[in-house]
Order: C-alpha cells, then structure tokens, then sequence
C-alpha cells in the first residue's frame, strides 16, 4: 500500500496545531468576557473587585510574579503563606476565587485588555473631524455572523458524518485477512502518528475560545444571544478546511485499498480483472461468506427444505445506521434542547410577525395606516364614489346594489346589529362577522375599507327594504 507517511504526518501536526489553538487565539477582551465578565468589571467593583490596575497593586506590593499563581488557583496560593497580597484580596470576599485553566500569555493579555480598555469616541455635528480613539474596532454584524456561524456548524456535522462512514469502510479493508500484512509493516509509523495526533489534543481543554454568551441585561436590543466574533468565522473555517482535507485523504486512501485487491495483470494469461475485483470488493463491503463457507452459518430451522442464513449486516450499512443515530443526537440537541434553530411552528410565527412588520411599514409609507381604532368618516366626492364602486364589486350580492338587503341585512334603515359608526362598520368589512360576513381584509387595502363603509353611512333609507334587524338603533 503506497502511503506517505509524510503526508500522514502533516496531516496530524497540523490537526494538532488547531487543537492548540495556534493558528487563531482569542484576544484580550474575548478572554475577558468567556473568563472574567460573570464576576469582575473593568473599572468597577461588582460580585469580585475591579481589575482595572490589579496588576500594578501585585507590583508594587513586591509579588508582580504571584499574580499568575493567584489567577490559576487563589485557595492553593493562600494555603502555602507566602503571599501577603493574596491574603488581603481574599477579604473581599468569602467565596473564593475558583481555579481558571488558562496560560501565563493568556492572563497577561486579559490583564493588558482592562488596563487599556478600548475607548470609542463618537461624532457630533459641530466636531465631524473627531475619530475613534486608538484601539477601537468597528463592531462586527453579529447577526450575519451567528447565521454564517450555524450554517458552519452544519457542514462540520456533515464532514465528520462523511469521515465516519469512510473511517468505518477503511476499518473494514483493515480487518481483512488480506490486509494484516499490510498494517503489520506500517506498525511503528502508525503509533508515532497516534502519539502525535494525541498529544495535540490534549491541549483541548486548556483553551479559552471566543464565543460570547450575553448575560442577563447585557446584550442591546435586537443582538443575537450568541456573539460570534470575525476571527471564531475564520477559526471555524480553517477547521472546515481541515476536515474537508481529512475526507478527501480517506477517500484517496479508501480508493488507494481497493486498488490494492485488484490482482496485478499477467502477460502471459491475462485474466478479467474488473469481475473478481467486483467480488472482492463486494465481499469486503456487505461481509458475505463465501458459498464454500455456507454451512458455517446455517442456522437450525427449515421450512419446506429451505433453510435460513445468519450473515451479518452489512459494514457500510452499520456505519450508516451509527452516522444516522449521531445526526439524530446533534439535530434533538440543536431543536429540542438548547432551541439554537427553530422548530417549524415557531419558523412561521416569526416569517407571519415579520410580514406583519412589513405590511404596517408599507402602509404607513403609502400613508393607509387605518385600522377599526382611528378610522374616520369621509365626506368627499371622490372618496364616496370609489366607495360605490368597490361596493358593487364585493357587495351587491348580499346587501343589492342600493343597500336594502338581500341574504344580508338592510344597510340603509336606522337598525344595525353591530353598531353604526364609522369604526364599527370598518370593523365589521374588514374583519367580518360570524352571523355570515366574510373578511374583506385581503380584498381591499385599509383606506378602500374607510371609502366603502363611509359610502355605506351615506345611504339613504329605500322604501320596501328588507325587514330591520338588530337591537341598536342609529338616533
């Protein structure tokens, strides 16, 4: 089997370096708030003290270098007594300080970050000279980020789905009596590249990563509940990257293997090579036995002189069914649990509250913000004749043409069963009744509504109408 161990080594190092967080480190301020926001602000003192010149104080008590042992583990510092500082900070307060798994460059970022905060000075109309003062950074859109952010997460769950199906089809290549030697000669080269790829990971837990979760009253109005930082995108993509690589060198190696049964060609009496490849690869991938085999897995039964095989399932079908209980695990975790996408009920009530959103907006641009509360009687020549008109469309049926009434009631005596101003007849065109009166809502446009229910209130009575209903009598 022609594989560069080169390449396998690569491959690893530079998994290990990701997991190491090598290639993009979280900055001061994202350390800040993934370690030290939940107790400690900056300038002032809230659950712990401010951090804003602690380092200076640990300096100028004469133990600058016990800051770190203080931040990594405050109760071990305070036990050993060689600290008079730590003794003093801890009573601030009676809880102490948990231990924070971090690094010495990692403590000394977040203590550089609340000595010099950023600063950002805004514009006024009289000063349009005045800039952001030196540090600050233009903040990121972080709903465009979560978005990018979640559809990330889905491709790093499909190519590590990918990955276990090809890992599981190569473990079974592996298996196989006829790759043992194979493995055998690669023995030592496979354990130093296990030793690599784990000793990078072990530094998995000791990283800080630079999501930020918003505390309570902490996010601003309209802010997504995670803030995805630009470089988490681009950390999230490098790692994209590398599982993409991963899945193309299992598939070249996976290919690599099946060339491998491939027989090598005889000059002298060629034989089908492409049939007992088909075999062998078949034979690898469902785990068949062999027909000389059979009776090795009859199984005791028999029904009319047919007896019944106990083959196992096949490995590429195994594999498949354990990619599908992960993707079910990640999908319950992703809707049901912590609620990061929304189930489809919750989907539409968001798109309906939107459209509601757009349709006020529309409406109140092309000046038709009418609704049963403030609707008004319109007196106009012109407002009453489109009244008639959209009358005749969508009323004579029920109610004639001069308003005496037909199936529905006489719109032009003094009786009215829902009320007789103009918010009350609005209300009743617009959203119906339950006596037979449809919605008129998605058949005219508020400011159509207000011109056919004033048109309405200027009939006059007609003689031989249809008998009066309703108990509410216009004086």
């Amino acid at each position: 089997m022609k594989i560069k161990f080169t390449q396998l080594t690569f491959v690893a190092l530079l998994i290990s370096l990701v997991a190491q967080g090598k290639i993009y480190a979280a900055d001061g301020g994202q350390l800040f708030k993934s370690r030290c926001n939940t107790c400690h602000m900056v300038d002032k003192n809230s659950t712990g003290p401010k951090l804003q010149g602690a380092k200076q104080k640990w300096i100028d008590a004469g133990e600058g270098d016990l800051i770190y042992d203080w931040i990594t583990n405050s109760s071990a510092l305070i036990a050993s007594g060689k600290s008079a500082r730590a003794k003093e900070v801890s009573g601030y307060s009676a809880t102490a300080m948990p231990p924070q798994t971090v690094s010495k460059e990692e403590i000394d970022a977040i203590l550089t970050f609340v000595d010099a905060p950023p600063v950002v000075t805004t514009t006024t109309p009289s000063d349009t000279t005045a800039t952001a003062s030196v540090g600050s950074e233009a903040k990121p859109d972080y709903v465009a980020n979560l978005s990018m952010f979640n559809w990330m997460i889905f491709l790093m769950v499909i190519l590590i789905l990918i990955i276990i199906v090809l890992a599981g089809s190569i473990m079974t290549y592996v298996k196989s009596d006829y790759f043992k030697s194979k493995v055998a000669e690669m023995g030592d080269k496979s354990k130093l590249l296990i030793i690599v790829i784990t000793t990078g990971s072990l530094f998995i837990s000791n990283q800080s990563y630079a999501l930020n979760f918003m505390q309570a009253g902490e996010a601003e109005k309209g802010m997504p509940w995670l803030q995805v930082e630009n470089t988490d995108l681009y950390a999230l993509l490098a790692v994209n990257i590398i599982l993409l690589i991963v899945v193309l060198y299992l598939r070249h190696l996976f290919y690599q293997m099946v060339a491998m049964v491939r027989p090598k060609k005889e000059e002298v009496e060629p034989v089908p090579v492409v049939g007992e490849t088909l075999k062998k690869v078949n034979a690898i991938l469902t785990d068949a036995v062999p027909i000389e085999e059979e009776h090795t897995i009859l199984m005791d039964h028999e029904y009319d002189g047919i007896r019944e095989l106990d083959n196992n399932l096949p490995p590429w079908w195994v594999w498949g069914f354990f990619a599908t209980i992960v993707f079910a695990f990640i999908y319950i975790i992703n809707y049901h649990v912590l609620g990061t996408s929304d189930l489809q009920e919750k989907a539409y009530k968001k798109e309906m509250a939107k459209a509601e959103r757009e349709i006020a907006a529309y409406r109140e641009k092309m000046a038709m913000n009418v609704d049963e509360t403030n609707a008004t009687l319109m007196t106009g020549s012109a407002d009453l004749a489109a009244g008639k008109i959209a009358f005749g469309v969508n009323c004579v049926t029920c109610h004639k043409a001069d308003g005496s009434g037909d199936v529905g009631p006489n719109l032009t005596d003094k009786n009215w069963i829902y009320g007789y101003d103009i918010k009350d007849v609005f209300a009743t065109i617009k959203l119906g009744r339950p006596n037979g009166m449809p919605t008129h809502d998605a058949l005219l446009n508020p400011i159509q509504i207000q011109q056919v229910a004033s048109y309405v209130l200027s009939l006059k009575e007609v003689a031989n109408g249809k008998p009066a209903q309703g108990d509410i009598i216009k004086k």
